[in-house]
């Protein structure tokens, strides 16, 4: 019977394109929890909050995984486009939209790892039904602007 093996190097490599995602998604986060303004702020702000510590909780996970396939975390952190656009509608969309990417990420890593290694399988899928639940919070929260 052939065991179908990772692929490290790939593997790291996405595992560190979704460390710095979600390193842009504590600075993003933080950033728009502090342009909210408006008479829904505070539940808008503390759900930002609670974002952006998830996002580094992301990170971090990510980044032990990569250390332990010998890989090297890295220390950058992904670009974040400024559209200094700061209603709750744009910050809303702007969430989703960091959400999906981030989800596209977990679903590139559960390619390179299915059917090859069951815990690096599993975490994807934890963190593909943890980015849809966002997802989905994200566009129950916009249907008050349509």
């Amino acid at each position: 019977m052939k065991v179908d093996q990772i692929d490290s190097q790939k593997v790291c490599n996405v595992l560190n394109e979704i460390m710095e995602y979600e390193l842009a998604g504590v600075v993003r986060y933080t950033h728009s929890s502090m342009m909210v303004s408006g008479p829904y702020r505070l539940p808008i702000v503390s759900f930002l909050k609670e974002q952006a510590a998830e996002s580094l909780l992301h990170a971090q996970l990510a980044g032990e995984k990569i250390a332990g396939l010998d890989g090297h975390p890295s220390q950058r952190i992904a670009k974040i486009e400024e559209t200094n656009r700061h209603t709750i509608k744009d910050i809303l969309e702007e969430s989703l939209e960091h959400e999906l990417y981030a989800l596209s990420l977990y679903k590139k890593l559960l390619d390179y790892v299915e059917n090859k290694s069951i815990y690096l399988e599993e975490y994807a899928r934890a963190q593909i039904g943890e980015e849809e639940q966002h997802s989905l919070e994200l566009k129950i929260m916009l249907k008050d602007f349509s």
